[in-house]
């Protein structure tokens, strides 16, 4: 008896809710209305709920989370003796209608310190580069006016024209890190490519790589944006939108590992069976 049904149920609710701060959000109100039946209990579920939002709204408070995750990889010490024979950049977020770009959308922050770094290792490596990323999200296909620029496309022209870095590959279908494996790896052994660069942050990486290895290609990470170290002093405790995104970003990685590691065997097989688009040939 297979599990997807209830995996694709689960899927469906908005991670929104189930990540800080909206849970933490979630559990002070809960205990806001049970303070008039069980003032005890209210109280002490709404306190909670308040600590940990402020805890995790600090730098410090995430490293609780960032640091696990971060001490998965390690920086790579030396790209050019690694051995591999491409280097594949994963795409993060975009975005839409940048009005300094003439309203075509571009990579999101976090995407574009992957690709700088992907960049990096390219000057170092002169090795051909595959973006990755299209603009749906997990078993969700994108509306069929944003398939024609998908987020690896974007990626390209950012490579190309702001880094003067040349693109091999450009997969556009993938809709999360699972597909982002299945069909970058099926386009790299079509060309005779085992052994990767595999480009993204340090709390994406340990997911990145169980993905690309279960779809059958060597991986060497290549992560960047460390942050476990950067929390230091007074000041770290103090909240702020940085805190609480990196609590976001590492707390949704950790669900991720363990939903990966829960549905292994069908998410792989789900990937597989499911065609892959065109590649696109690297124009600007």
């Amino acid at each position: 008896m297979t599990l997807d049904p209830a995996f694709d149920l689960l899927n469906r609710i908005p991670r929104e809710l189930i990540l800080p701060p909206a849970n933490l959000f979630l559990l002070i109100v809960l205990g806001l209305l049970l303070w008039t039946h069980w003032p005890r209990f209210g109280r002490a579920l709404a306190g909670t709920g308040f600590a940990v939002l402020c805890i995790l709204s600090s730098n410090a408070g995430a490293s609780f989370f960032v640091t696990p995750l971060e001490d998965m990889t390690a920086p790579l010490p030396a790209p050019a003796r690694a051995g591999a024979q491409a280097i594949v950049v994963l795409a993060a977020g975009q975005l839409e209608n940048a009005p300094e770009y003439g309203n075509r959308a571009i990579p999101d922050v976090t995407a574009l310190a992957r690709l700088r770094y992907g960049a990096h290792l390219y000057r170092l490596t002169g090795l051909p580069v595959l973006v990755s990323g299209g603009n749906g999200a997990s078993n969700v296909d994108p509306d069929p006016a944003k398939r024609e620029y998908a987020k690896a496309d974007a990626m390209a022209v950012a490579l190309q024209q702001d880094f003067g870095v040349p693109v091999r590959w450009i997969e556009p279908g993938s809709r999360d890190t699972a597909e982002n494996a299945a069909f970058s790896v099926r386009m790299l052994r079509a060309d005779g490519i085992k052994r990767i660069l595999l480009v993204t942050d340090a709390m994406h990486m340990p997911r990145a790589r169980v993905a690309f290895q279960r779809a059958g290609i060597e991986v060497v990470e290549a992560p960047t944006m460390f942050f476990r170290d950067q929390a230091k002093g007074l000041s770290a405790w103090v909240p702020s939108a940085e805190g609480m995104r990196r609590s976001w970003y590492a707390v949704y990685e950790l669900i991720g590992i363990a939903w990966y590691n829960a549905r292994a065997g069908s998410t792989a097989a789900a990937s597989a069976g499911r065609a892959p688009s065109a590649s696109r040939a690297a124009k600007v």
